[in-house]
Formats: C-alpha cells, structure tokens, sequence
C-alpha cells in the first residue's frame, strides 16, 4: 500500500510551489513536510521532487501524484455517498482538465461554475492547450478529462460530440481603412498584417488560402492570449480569426467588422472523459455537455 499521508505532503507542495506554503496548508511545520517527503523518497528509492521556486515533480513523482489524484477523486465520490466526511483530509480533491483556449474564453467557464455550485468540495486544475493537442495530455494520464478536436476515441475513453465553434474572420473599422481602403482582395490579404495565437495556430492562413488563394505574410504580433488577441484586434494591430460568440457583439456594435466574403469556418468540438470515473466526472460532463450545446452550433 502507497503511503498516502506522504503523497499528501508530495502533492501539496507542487500544488503550492513550496515546502513553507504545502505546510500552512497541512498545517504542519515545513520540516515535518520535509521528512515525510524524503522518508517516502527513501522507501522508494527515487527522487519524486525536484527542490526549486517552485518546486516541480520527477516523472516518478508524476506518476503517483496522479494516481493519488485519482483516489482522492473516487474518495469524494464515496464520501458523498456515505454522508461522510474525511475531516483528516487537508488537501481537496482534484479533477485535472485540458481545454484550447476559445472554450475556456467563451463557454468553458459556465460549465467550470454549474459544477462548483454542486461539487464546492472538488477543484479544478485546468491546462490550456491547442485543441488538435489536449487528446495527448488525456493520453498521457496528464489530465483526467479534455475538450479536443478528435473525434477518435481511446480505449478507455468516452467522447461525446459537443458541437462545432464557428469562427469570423474581421478586422477593426480604422483597420480596415489603412490596409483595405481598396477592398479586401487576394493582394491586400497577402500584404496586410494579421495575428497569430501561437506557432501551432494556422487557422488564419487556412483561411486566406481557402477563400482567395494566397500565402500570408509576415504576421503583426504573435500573443499567446485570447483576451489581449481579441484586443489587438479590436485597436487595429492586425486582422484575425475569432470565436463567433466571443465577437458576436463587437461585430453588431461596429467595433469589428467582417472581412468578405464572410466565410465562416467551425472547428468541431468533442468532450472525452474516461468510463470509469466516478459520479463527480459525471456531473462535470453533464454540466460540459449541456452548456455546449447552449453556446455551439450542431
């Protein structure tokens, strides 16, 4: 049997970056946090954490943080069923998650809410990832649940469709002004600055060769930010692909507007969560499902 008091005190003090602050939490002092993390290393015979600011796990150390994970997630199920509560616990349950960034900018956050109104005990870890990459954090036992854009299911996973995020591609008015004073044509498409998300983001350059043809250039700003790409959008740094939900109102203010031919493409969505989870991942999926459906297109 793992010592669970142990993995206790190894997961608090990743979860808070220190052996000071993983303390204050188990309300313990910092070196009796020490000597049970180095007494379990030394059972074991490897290192599980990596001593810095902050503080980060081996891949030894990986492993059973998310076994233990994993048991105090079925142990908050069981709890809840029994009218039980664990009152040597100190560290809440956790369910990890991998989500793209548009979602968690747009619909992800309501079904985050609906389920801590009905689970306050359980957090949430979220990961932001592209969504062509958080199948691989499921796959790899990173996370515990994802929303990708496979549709391929693992093994031991279930997947649901959740609908398709339907995209625009605009531009600010003053934008639009300096660098499409002539229209919007395959020359000023190619020349004109544009945003991109990040390295992996070729959603506007797919864009631009569907609809007229052309190899962008260089584009005016790489930000790995939903927020800061929609304003630098909006004051007139570049043109760029947005979520329909989360520009819908800036396109019928006139703060943004719609570069024609107004083709829309949509990114189909897919929620992928193990089958053997207990009830709080049943919630969180139902709670995930049901505001999709509210906020995608089928």
């Amino acid at each position: 049997m793992f010592d669970y008091a142990a993995l206790t005190a190894v997961s608090a003090v990743v979860r808070e970056g220190s052996f000071e602050r993983a303390a204050a939490v188990l309300g313990l002092t910092p070196s009796a946090v020490s000597q049970r993390v180095r007494g379990f290393e030394e059972r074991l015979g490897g290192v599980l954490v990596i001593r810095g600011q902050p503080c980060r796990l081996t891949e030894l150390g990986t492993m059973l943080c998310r076994h233990f994970d994993c048991v105090r997630v079925l142990e908050s199920d069981l709890a809840a069923r029994l009218a039980w509560q664990d009152r040597g616990a100190t560290l809440p349950a956790t369910v990890k998650l991998a989500v793209n960034a548009d979602s968690i900018t747009t619909w992800f956050s309501h079904a985050m809410m609906a389920f801590a109104r009905q689970d306050p005990a359980i957090t949430l870890d979220i990961s932001i990832d592209d969504e062509s990459c958080t199948a691989e954090r499921l796959r790899s036992g990173d996370v515990m649940a994802a929303v990708t854009a496979s549709s391929d299911p693992l093994p031991w996973c279930r997947t649901v469709s959740l609908g398709r995020m339907v995209y625009v591609a605009c531009a600010s008015p003053s934008f639009m002004g300096v660098h499409f004073s002539q229209g919007v044509t395959a020359e000023t498409v190619q020349k004109a600055p544009y945003l991109r998300f990040d390295r992996r983001d070729m959603f506007q350059a797919r864009w631009a060769e569907a609809v007229y043809g052309v190899t962008l250039g260089a584009p005016a700003c790489w930000i790995r930010s939903s927020t800061a790409f929609l304003d630098l959008c909006l004051h007139g740094l570049g043109w760029a692909m947005h979520p329909l939900p989360l520009v819908e109102h800036h396109l019928r203010s006139g703060a943004l507007v719609e570069l024609p031919p107004a083709h829309r493409p949509s990114m189909p969505l897919f929620w992928s969560v193990p089958r053997l989870y207990g009830s709080a991942l049943n919630r969180l999926s139902q709670n995930v499902q049901r505001v999709a459906a509210e906020w995608l297109t089928g």
